[in-house]
């Protein structure tokens, strides 16, 4: 009972602080939401330590504890400011969202719808990963994303209700797999945020920052079974904005060994989200247990 009026207090709290958000001009929620981050990384000690912990894990031999702790507290600033933007979602439009995102490498999409088996973008919790969804859409790319469903039904309600401002429209892990090859079919786009250890769904060990990191192979095996382009696909925030970058399709090991092939095809995917997150290690949701899953 203590947990569910917590989750009711700091829904409405959300919803409030989102209205006072939705009334002031997006930079100045910005900075706004970039000082409730920092002031998280206060006041939420367990996800401090996680933070803490698995930047020591990635990069405890190349970098310093000064280093790592300054990094922790730039990722719940940038958490601070993805909130910021999300709530102000309805503000933003066909005609405006070149004003907050560059698409870079757009020919790319393009060449593999005309290949017409479908894209899956494989992602990662970088960035503002909300961002990118509504910004493919406003762009004219047609798709779905697949996402957990939240556990507190308010909760969830209330993104859906954001993300559908922009058409962006979810398919939950727990649905059936069909309705995931029915959009492929029909040669739209399945964006996959497959980034985290979640041991309720089929995956593989693959090396991550150089530890054995249980990983989502659904995403290897859909683009192998059907053909679709399996693409990487990260937004960054970068001066004052976002570039949306879209990599070249992955190209798929068949060796006959669907077992080991599917290992290699999602090492190699594996790899461009590892090297984006050693480029932008402030921008990852590290307050995650992404190594919490051992081989046996």
């Amino acid at each position: 009972m203590k947990f569910k009026v917590r989750r009711y207090l700091l829904y409405y709290l959300g919803r409030a602080l989102a209205f006072l958000f939705c009334l002031m001009p997006l930079r100045a929620g910005l900075v706004i939401g970039g000082f409730l981050g920092r002031a998280a990384y206060h006041l939420l000690p367990e996800y401090r330590n996680i933070t803490i912990d698995n930047l020591d894990l990635a990069f405890g031999k190349e970098k310093s504890p000064s280093e790592i702790k300054r990094i922790a507290k730039d990722v719940f600033r940038n958490l601070g400011k993805n909130a910021a933007e999300l709530v102000n979602f309805p503000k933003i439009n066909e005609k405006n969202i070149g004003d907050f995102v560059l698409l870079k490498n757009r020919q790319i999409l393009d060449e593999a719808f005309r290949k017409g088996r479908g894209i899956i973008i494989i992602t990662a919790h970088i960035g503002n990963w909300e961002l990118m969804a509504a910004a493919l859409r406003l762009n004219n790319y047609p798709g779905v994303t697949v996402g957990r469903k939240i556990y507190f039904d308010k909760y969830d309600k209330y993104l859906n209700y954001l993300r559908k401002t922009h058409d962006v429209n979810v398919i939950y892990r727990d649905d059936s797999p069909r309705k995931i090859l029915k959009v492929l079919k029909e040669n739209r786009i399945v964006g996959i945020v497959a980034d985290q250890d979640v041991d309720s769904v089929e995956g593989v060990f693959v090396n991550f920052f150089g530890l054995a990191a249980y990983t989502p192979s659904g995403p290897a095996a859909i683009a192998r079974a059907t053909g679709a382009a399996l693409i990487p696909v990260f937004i960054i925030r970068k001066n004052g904005r976002h570039e949306l970058v879209i990599e070249e399709p992955i190209e798929l090991v068949d060796t006959g060994d669907k077992p080991g092939d599917i290992i290699k095809n999602t090492q190699k995917w594996s790899d461009v989200i590892e090297s984006y997150i050693r480029r932008y290690p402030e921008q990852w949701v590290w307050m995650h247990r992404r190594w919490k899953t051992k081989p046996v």
